[in-house]
């Protein structure tokens, strides 16, 4: 075990031990079945949310959410707007015209100037604009690994070179494809539309391949994020893939309600107007980190179960030290 698992955790949360260190080796998906089945599915999600609740996640989902904002705006922005430049002109014009599909009727002017193609002039800018989008999205990958950290009850992240050198290539194998397989999934039928008027391609069969290789995106990219992201050696890919799993219906219920509430409320364009899509934004980037970051804790979780430790949380201090938190 490491000295960082081993330390004694200044948030209430029990660290989790590794065990992967232990004789039995790496936990599978079907250990992950077994302790559900022991234990009753509602009695590990319940212990979950304990774990996520005292280890602060809901700050640090909303850490995570604002570095997201910071990274998806000016991306896609500068991507479209330099598309040309680019030699990626018809990529740029499929995805000018999903996100003018898919955002709130009030911010439609708003986008439609904001995403143009980018003039001789404009490029400096725009140019500036990724660059700032990936510092953003890496930044956001840190900030995985700290809230990760926290849930598991370990005290500190790696050392800066460490954490961001790590936070890059998350960035890159997490980061990018978790937010094209977003966009293709919530924007699926106007993808599909878009792809048929830039290409050619028959927007049925273009719907039929991109959801399964969306969904394919964003389970592997949760999956990477959680087998990679904690100062710590995790157990094995399926069990990990448990927690992606979850954090991924999570997410799908998360975006649903939200959708469901944006077309319920035909005022939330009038309300917000040129901000609509923006406020939108904050409000999936929140739901979104809380459904990684909820990911992360079932698998911690489910790795405390397993190695005996069926208490999320540390006991309250006082007389007796009365375990007033417990749910296993």
């Amino acid at each position: 075990m490491s000295g960082a698992s081993r330390a004694r955790s200044p948030w209430p949360v029990s660290p989790v031990p590794e065990t992967a260190a232990m004789p039995a080796g790496e936990l599978t998906a079907e250990d992950a079945w077994a302790i559900i089945r022991r234990h009753g599915a509602w009695t590990v999600a319940r212990a979950s949310f304990v774990r996520f609740r005292y280890a602060d996640g809901f700050s640090h989902s909303r850490a995570l959410a604002l570095q997201l904002c910071l990274a998806v705006v000016p991306f896609l922005i500068a991507f479209v707007g330099l598309s040309g430049s680019l030699y990626a002109e018809r990529p740029g014009m499929v995805l000018r015209r999903t996100l003018l599909s898919v955002v709130p009727g009030g911010s439609t002017g708003a986008l439609q100037a904001a995403i143009q193609p980018a003039g001789r002039g404009d490029r400096t800018a725009l140019w500036l604009g990724l660059g700032t989008a990936v510092v953003a999205l890496v930044v956001a990958m840190g900030q995985v690994e700290r809230g990760a950290n926290r849930i598991y009850g370990i005290r500190r992240d790696r050392p800066s070179r460490q954490k961001y050198t790590r936070a890059v290539v998350l960035a890159g194998a997490s980061g990018v494809p978790y937010l094209v397989g977003f966009l293709v999934l919530v924007a699926g039928a106007d993808f599909a539309d878009a792809v048929e008027d830039v290409y050619g391609f028959d927007d049925d069969v273009v719907g039929w391949l991109a959801v399964p290789i969306a969904v394919v995106l964003m389970l592997a990219a949760v999956t990477v994020m959680i087998r990679r992201g904690p100062r710590r050696r995790q157990p094995g890919w399926s069990l990990v893939a448990v927690g992606a799993a979850v954090s991924f219906v999570l997410w799908l219920a998360f975006t649903g309600l939200l959708a469901g509430y944006l077309q319920a409320s035909g005022s939330f364009g009038a309300v917000y107007g040129p901000l609509a899509g923006i406020m939108a934004l904050l409000i999936w980037a929140q739901l979104t980190s809380m459904a990684i970051l909820l990911g992360f804790a079932v698998t911690a979780q489910l790795e405390a179960a397993r190695a005996g430790l069926l208490h999320p949380v540390e006991p309250d201090p006082g007389p007796g030290d009365a375990r007033s938190l417990d749910v296993l």
